[in-house]
């Protein structure tokens, strides 16, 4: 399941506005960090027959929070203020989902502050990057709009299910086992090619999440032998 999160939104009308974004393009989830903006009046008015989304947002006091709630978690990114070397535009985000049908629990996507987006320990929790291609610098799309854009290219994903069923926390658990994988052949966390493995595995599509679960395996069962 996609759930869209709005880190510290300080202006009620966006929020309202983003959860009739997701109420028209067929999305329900609306998660919250830090603020209570979706409880004011205007930003109700702005909802207008979304309400429900309103009443029905979970809260979260940090993105950590967020974090430990799902699989995978897309951060949206307006500026180049981090070190990530790749930044996929929404119908990219989309496509790697499609990709991941049936092998992810939930999913979130994060969109920052107004002012300042979001920020450099909050970039480093997610697994991939997102930005919205414009022609001009500025002005850019204010949230509310960012939503609607995100939410129109990725409705595709509601009208979809996948063709097997196979168990939704594939991916969970093959990001574990590398993980483990990683420490024990002697990489470390922060390490600089412990994080870019971690950074390519949100890119791997069925097949290879399969293919990358059988290896570890064999690897692993060979290290015991050992």
């Amino acid at each position: 399941m996609l759930h869209f999160v709005l880190v510290e939104p300080a202006v009620p009308e966006n929020v309202g506005a983003a959860a009739r974004a997701l109420k028209t393009m067929g999305y329900a989830s609306l998660w919250i960090v830090n603020s209570s903006a979706h409880l004011e009046k205007s930003a109700r008015i702005l909802a207008h027959a979304s309400a429900d989304i309103l009443d029905h947002a979970r809260t979260f006091p940090d993105l950590a929070a967020v974090r430990r709630e799902v699989d995978l978690m897309i951060g949206t990114s307006a500026k180049p203020r981090h070190r990530r070397d790749l930044l996929l535009p929404p119908e990219a985000v989309r496509d790697r989902l499609q990709e991941k049908q049936g092998l992810l629990g939930d999913c979130a996507l994060v969109f920052g502050r107004e002012e300042s987006g979001l920020h450099g320990p909050e970039i480093a929790l997610c697994d991939l990057l997102s930005s919205i291609p414009l022609a001009v610098a500025y002005p850019s799309l204010n949230l509310g709009q960012a939503v609607m854009l995100y939410a129109y290219v990725l409705q595709q994903l509601q009208r979809e299910t996948p063709v097997e069923t196979p168990a939704p926390d594939q991916y969970a658990a093959l990001r574990s086992k590398c993980e483990t994988l990683l420490r024990d052949t002697g990489y470390v966390p922060g390490e600089a090619l412990y994080q870019w493995a971690l950074d390519r595995l949100p890119l791997f599509n069925r097949r290879d999440i399969g293919f990358a679960h059988h290896l570890i395996d064999k690897l692993a069962g060979r290290g015991r032998k050992g």
